[in-house]
């Protein structure tokens, strides 16, 4: 039998490829919270007394964000939202009352919204509409740009302190390099966790997964038993996005040399703290005129409500 690395007594079943150690599932969940909670002291992400919504989506990741988060804050400060996105064949609202579920034995209160409550259409509708009128945009865009809308209205509503997304290491190394690929170092800039918020229309937004590989939050939702939602969004491979195949390449490098993605998003977050006084001296957003909420500089419109506009959800502008 094969004993744990860290413990030295449990038979060790989880081997951890970018530290090399062997775990047994006690030390495998305790490693991962203790990441999870040194990242969030590391940057100060969240601090007692504060009000956070936490972003759930039901699946894996999600879980494992809300059983974290109510172990090692005060659950009454802490309030999730489920938002629906309307795809058939993958929104499930029995997987979303799971997490609600889960949730309420924690001591957490779970919002349960829709895409379409928000704008009026449903994801697969305004992804119709915008292919019937031959528009190149992956659904995708129209799915995390609303997404991230939604998060923050609820956010403003409920006069959180902070927001917190489930995107785990994977996520963000992908994103990295899509924003060095565009050469967007604005948005690069704003994945760091000491980025200053350049509008006070946008409430606070942490990732306390950020440096938690994806193969683990799958292996501590497994491990802790949760029932999570695991059918795959269609669009994904209808429509493979740049996220897609810059993902598929990166899973090559880590298979080859595991910590890669760790050791990428380190030196990411090194480098961008260096441009982070140049940013701090940046003015307020602008507001889109359309809706009033925070758009980029040089644009009258945001992109919710150009992208919705194009569509045809929204009257033309």
């Amino acid at each position: 039998m094969v004993l744990c690395d860290s413990c030295r007594s449990r038979r060790a079943e989880v081997y951890q490829p970018h530290t090399g150690r062997r775990l047994c599932p006690r030390c495998f969940l305790e490693d991962v919270r203790g990441r999870v909670t040194a990242e969030i002291q590391r940057y100060g992400m969240i601090r007692p007394g504060d009000r956070v919504l936490l972003a759930l989506s039901g699946g894996k990741d999600s879980f494992v964000l809300l059983d974290i988060l109510a172990e090692i804050h005060d659950p009454s400060k802490l309030v999730g939202l489920s938002i629906e996105e309307g795809i058939a064949g993958y929104n499930r609202r029995e997987d979303m009352e799971k997490i609600r579920k889960y949730a309420s034995e924690r001591g957490v209160d779970v919002i349960l919204t829709s895409i379409k409550e928000y704008v009026g259409s449903s994801l697969d509708e305004i992804v119709a509409r915008s292919w019937s009128r031959g528009l190149n945009v992956s659904p995708c865009t129209y799915c995390g740009t609303l997404r991230r809308r939604i998060i923050n209205h609820y956010a403003k509503i409920l006069g959180v302190d902070k927001t917190a997304t489930a995107h785990n290491l994977d996520d963000e190394a992908q994103t990295a390099i899509m924003n060095l690929l565009r050469g967007d170092p604005v948005r690069l800039l704003r994945q760091h966790p000491l980025a200053p918020r350049l509008s006070r229309g946008f409430v606070q937004r942490v990732k306390p997964l950020r440096k938690i590989y994806e193969w683990e939050t799958t292996m501590y939702a497994y491990l802790k038993g949760f029932r999570f939602q695991e059918t795959e969004c269609r669009y994904i491979e209808m429509r493979p996005t740049l996220r897609a195949r810059v993902r598929e390449h990166l899973y090559g490098l880590e298979e080859r040399h595991p910590g890669s993605l760790l050791r990428l998003l380190e030196l990411v977050d090194r480098l961008v703290k260096k441009l982070m006084d140049k940013y701090r001296e940046l003015p307020e957003l602008p507001s889109c005129r359309v809706c009033g909420e925070p758009t980029s500089y040089n644009r009258e419109v945001c992109k919710v409500c150009e992208l919705l506009s194009k569509a045809g959800v929204l009257a033309d502008l």
